[in-house]
């Protein structure tokens, strides 16, 4: 729920992105831990083409998104930041030791293991498509994704979510899963489709997106 008072938590999120990119810019991972928890937010809108503020390296060290202030505490990275509000509810973040580990436990596979097999996809797709190799290099890429993809759908097997209760674990692996949304990839892992389509059903995500989207402007 955005809102646009100075005692809001700040996030910093793009008003200008590819195509592509609207609706997957990682502050949408922010957002959607926000809406879950019922928490306003005011979103800071940079320009993802154009260079950044002065001052906003001191906030986000890479000059990406999102960058978050809540008054307390200023971070950077999505992970720390879905960390960090799990830290305040459990609605986000289980309290019980063995489910609150497991959950950041698939918190950091999603980030560590299984988005870096992913993004050369998009890598290849978007960023360099047309470039001399990038045909010829996609078939091992997607082999090494589909070998972490084979691992994940094995581990979530048919639990509805990753560590118990719903949790950030589902909400970063979900939008990590989206990454490779212009291809067929997931077709072949039913349990993890089906975990995706569980995830964006739920309320807190559809609004987290379409502020996503209501946010970006049209091009000048």
């Amino acid at each position: 729920m955005p809102v646009d008072h100075a005692a809001a938590t700040l996030l910093s999120a793009f008003d200008n992105v590819p195509d592509f990119a609207k609706g997957a810019v990682r502050d949408l991972r922010v957002r959607w831990a926000l809406e879950e928890t019922g928490r306003p937010y005011c979103p800071q809108y940079l320009d993802a083409m154009k260079p950044k503020p002065e001052g906003y390296r001191d906030w986000q060290p890479f000059g990406q998104v999102p960058a978050f202030d809540d008054g307390t505490v200023r971070l950077f990275e999505s992970g720390a930041i879905l960390l960090y509000l799990g830290e305040q509810d459990e609605r986000l973040l289980p309290r019980d030791p063995a489910s609150r580990w497991t959950a950041t436990a698939w918190l950091f596979a999603a980030l560590n293991s299984v988005e870096p097999a992913l993004m050369p996809i998009v890598n290849l797709d978007f960023f360099l498509a047309g470039q001399p190799g990038t045909v010829e290099a996609r078939p091992a890429f997607e082999r090494m994704a589909h070998r972490q993809l084979k691992s994940t759908e094995a581990a979530l097997e048919d639990k509805e979510w990753f560590a118990g209760a719903f949790s950030i674990a589902d909400i970063m692996m979900a939008c990590v899963l989206r990454n490779v949304d212009h291809t067929d990839m997931l077709s072949a892992y039913p349990a993890l489709s089906a975990f995706k389509a569980r995830a964006e059903a739920r309320p807190a995500f559809q609004r987290a997106r379409a502020d996503q989207l209501a946010g970006f402007r049209e091009p000048t």
